[in-house]
């Protein structure tokens, strides 16, 4: 049995697994690669492998460095079943047909306003009919239900408590030549114990082999219980300034969490009532499908939609903007206000209109609430740029930069080393999607803590998970 490593190893986005055993070969997610957007162009459409000769792809969840190229399987001969969760399932009917949109809509204004240059990707990876028939394939499945991939191979999702529907893949393979079963577990992202909204990751049964992320291998998350009160002091900051505070945020869980938290603020009286807007279509979309799905969350979250009939996702002063005019409208409006927008890391989507006009007044703020990967906008406000380029033009920052990674759905090193220290039968581990300064501290820390085989594939590298 052999695992090629296509993506995420050695850096963060595009996660890409594929297993080949008894002739089958099974993709474990198929994520688009973030980043630059030529070099991102290209990382995407080289996927490493035939998609015409996948017999199923398993997908941990909704988030796109992990299901947005699930479309060009399709588009390049993939017909076969996508197992995933009931939620995922749902969040990646809007998920996907929102990239390809906005992939569309950007090369459509970039040539519109002629900042093509020549060397610059002219065509969208693939577009809404490609979106529409990867929804066709869906398969879905309960968490703890057994489910036969192929012949020879058992799977179950375990709740992985990253975003709604996250799932650990537990897989039992059965060796027709040695006669003997190996059991893998993929982690996908791994959540935090105590986060609100979702319940806590689950544990998996016996596990022989484990492919376990390591976003934030050699950190250490803020505690939990300073979220709050941080980000009430930035809010009144802000409104004590008149100015705006603008929020990227991925519009899938990211943006569910970061109103849950200022609903419990607003409740408390501890910010003003200051004008919050949820500035993406998408994020009402998603949050439409958090009210179906109320097997994922933790009990407080369940006692708040049944018993009291409050919505967490939905409050007085907040408004959730649709359309073009509304959001362009916003930008004419004075502060104090809060706009949230995706994407998270600042690539797409309409928060880089939000930046490019507001970065360059100082009575604003943009905080930055989740991961930020290499040569994004994101991560260039994160490391101090003094100016930066947006839609081709170059801004100076003006506004402050605040970053809390509290917020953060991925386990720290602590996290992640005790969820693994609870599985039993642990024989080898593989690290990816982590940076390499990540990779190499967290596999340090696995070698002190006793595990012997600790391996760190590189990209586009195929081994032998047993033979």
């Amino acid at each position: 049995m052999k695992i090629l490593f296509a993506g995420a190893a050695g850096e963060v986005t595009g996660s890409k697994h594929l297993i080949t055993f008894n002739n089958k070969k099974i993709l474990l997610d198929c994520g688009m690669f973030q980043g630059k957007r030529k070099e991102s162009y290209e990382k995407n459409i080289n996927l490493g492998f035939d998609p015409k000769e996948l017999d199923a792809v398993i997908l941990s969840h909704a988030h796109i460095d992990h299901s947005g190229d699930l479309p060009l399987l399709v588009k390049n001969g993939f017909n076969g079943p996508i197992y995933c969760t009931h939620a995922t399932r749902d969040l990646c009917n809007y998920m996907l047909m929102d990239s390809a949109f906005i992939q569309e809509s950007e090369i459509e204004w970039l040539k519109k306003k002629k900042k093509l240059k020549k060397d610059d990707v002219k065509e969208p990876l693939y577009t809404s009919k490609d979106a529409e028939a990867v929804l066709k394939l869906f398969r879905s499945v309960s968490y703890e239900q057994s489910f036969v991939v192929e012949d020879g191979l058992v799977a179950s999702f375990y709740d992985a408590g990253h975003i709604l529907g996250s799932a650990l893949t537990h897989m039992v393979f059965y060796d027709k030549a040695t006669k003997k079963h190996h059991k893998v577990c993929f982690t996908g992202d791994l959540g935090r114990r105590g986060l609100p909204i979702l319940r806590d990751p689950q544990p998996i049964p016996e596990t022989d082999i484990l492919i376990t992320e390591c976003t934030y291998g050699n950190r250490l998350h803020k505690a939990l219980k300073t979220v709050e009160s941080d980000l009430a002091v930035i809010v009144n900051k802000v409104c004590a300034n008149g100015g705006k505070l603008i929020i990227p945020a991925f519009a899938l869980e990211r943006t569910q969490e970061v109103v849950y938290h200022l609903n419990v603020l607003s409740r408390a009286k501890k910010i003003p009532e200051i004008p919050i807007y949820v500035d993406s279509p998408l994020a009402g979309n998603v949050t439409e499908v958090f009210r179906s799905h109320l097997e994922c969350f933790d009990s407080d979250v369940v006692k708040e939609f049944s018993q009291q009939g409050d919505n967490p996702f939905g409050f007085g002063r907040l408004k959730y903007t649709r359309s073009v005019e509304e959001s362009k409208a916003l930008n004419e409006k004075r502060g104090p206000m809060i706009i949230i927008a995706a994407s998270g890391m600042c690539e797409h989507g309409r928060i880089l209109h939000h930046l490019k006009n507001n970065i360059e007044n100082k009575k604003n703020v943009v905080l930055i609430v989740g991961y930020q990967a290499e040569n994004t906008l994101g991560r260039k406000l994160v490391e101090g740029a003094g100016e930066v380029s947006i839609f081709g033009d170059t801004y100076k920052v003006g506004a402050e930069i605040y970053v809390m990674d509290a917020f953060s759905a991925h386990a720290d090193r602590s996290d992640l080393l005790d969820y693994i220290g609870r599985i039993k039968g642990l024989k080898k581990i593989f690290l990816v999607h982590g940076e390499q300064q990540q990779l190499e501290a967290f596999s340090g820390s696995l070698l002190e803590n006793g595990y012997k085989d600790v391996y760190i594939p590189k990209s586009k590298e195929e081994v032998e998970m047993w033979k």
